[in-house]
């Protein structure tokens, strides 16, 4: 059994890194690759030109710079403020509290391109359409960070803990900052690492509230194979661009990632 589990587990990373091992593969190669009657196996000496040729055709510095300043910052807000409302909602105790939560959770079910037009509105009457602000401000905390953050807190912070803080004269700043921080931070680093994919690979938002100059890397891949002829190896080398920063925000969060998802489950 631990023969097959092992294989399980072989195929599965297998499958998930051969979709950006092909993307690396076709962009070091020239357009006509793909559609040769046998796909190329090894990777070509074209990457490099490749990816010159991305940052001559779109302002790619410019959308990376956009995207690490959106990302990084709705990351750190959402994981700061879905934390503490967490907290407040699993282990404080004040009048409405589970019905706000019951609000907050009912917001997960309202479909986010409902709120476009309101949203891009409410944006142009306070002059930030057209810049990051637009796309930033709209997302500083999330209904589904502040549930996930709350029912992770439940877990990881027992009762008798917060009200053993208490008795020893602990106020509310330092037990979120000495007791709860510490307990719930493989779940904040999940969070933040959700949050990171998410922010980074949002398209539909940042299409309606950027202008066309100042776009995020999904609006600058999108403008790699907007013409008649899609040159595929420039535009995977633009993927593959674009998702290293993406890698290395597992590689610097995976351990705490993996230990949130794993007490999650056995908790859960």
């Amino acid at each position: 059994m631990r023969y097959w589990a092992g294989g399980l587990l072989v195929a599965f990373a297998a499958g998930s890194a051969f979709p950006f091992y092909w993307s690396f593969l076709v962009a070091g190669h020239e357009p006509g690759v793909v559609t040769d009657p046998v796909p190329p196996l090894l990777p070509g000496g074209n990457f490099l030109a490749n990816a010159a040729r991305v940052f001559d055709t779109v302002p790619f510095w410019k959308a990376l710079g956009n995207s690490v300043i959106v990302a990084g910052t709705v990351t750190v807000s959402t994981v700061t403020f879905a934390t503490l409302a967490g907290f407040a909602f699993a282990r404080l105790r004040f009048p409405g509290r589970d019905g706000l939560f019951a609000v907050v959770v009912a917001t997960m079910a309202v479909p986010t391109q409902l709120g476009i037009i309101p949203l891009y509105l409410a944006m142009a009457e306070l002059g930030w359409a057209g810049g990051l602000r637009a796309v930033i401000a709209p997302n500083l905390v999330t209904a589904v960070g502040v549930f996930w953050m709350r029912q992770y807190t439940l877990g990881a912070l027992p009762a008798e803990l917060v009200d053993a803080a208490r008795v020893d004269g602990c106020s509310t700043i330092r037990l979120v900052w000495h007791v709860c921080l510490p307990a719930v931070r493989p779940g904040a680093a999940f969070l933040g690492m959700f949050t990171f994919m998410t922010s980074w690979n949002d398209f539909l938002w940042p299409l309606v509230a950027l202008s066309p100059d100042n776009p995020t890397v999904p609006l600058a891949l999108e403008r790699l194979q907007s013409g008649h002829y899609v040159d595929y190896p420039l535009v995977l080398a633009g993927t593959v661009l674009a998702t290293a920063p993406v890698l290395l925000v597992f590689v610097l969060l995976g351990r705490q990632t993996v230990a949130g998802v794993m007490q999650g489950a056995v908790k859960g």
